[in-house]
């Protein structure tokens, strides 16, 4: 599909592939949230800074898969756009719900920390995008479409 063109199930008027985002931020919220609550949980409660490291550079990991899906799996030929809407808008909303949580029970939030992360996210999205495009351009097909032929 070239840019321009309308997304299919978007009505014709969208430019995103809502669908693709959708399927993207399910894999971020399956692996990079969980091991990101991981990591916070590590470095607080435990003191543990090596375990921390290796858990949110797996957090990180799950945000370029999650976004490498959302630029595989779009259909609006704007790979680069899905992911990065992708890793920042999971990662925009989950922490909109950790500071909520923070808030509630009366803990200190980590503004700067919630706002320095986004940098790394961002970064993942961007590698994601890469991903996904290369996959999309050496003709994988996700299982979604390859019995209808689409590429």
């Amino acid at each position: 599909m070239a840019v321009g063109e309308t997304v299919p199930g978007t009505g014709g008027t969208a430019r995103l592939d809502w669908q693709a985002i959708r399927s993207g931020a399910g894999v971020c919220l399956v692996f990079a949230v969980p091991l990101s609550l991981a990591a916070r949980w590590a470095a607080e409660s435990r003191d543990d800074a090596g375990l921390a490291i290796v858990l949110t550079l797996g957090a990180v990991a799950g945000f370029v898969l999650g976004s490498g899906v959302a630029a595989w799996v779009q259909r609006a030929g704007l790979p680069w756009v899905h992911a990065i809407v992708t890793a920042s808008g999971t990662y925009i909303a989950a922490q909109t719900v950790f500071i909520v949580a923070r808030l509630a029970t009366g803990r200190e939030v980590h503004w700067y920390a919630a706002l320095f992360n986004l940098a790394p996210v961002l970064f993942a999205g961007v590698l994601g995008g890469v991903l996904g495009m290369v996959v999309q351009r050496r003709g994988f097909v996700p299982s979604t479409r390859a019995d209808r032929g689409n590429r």
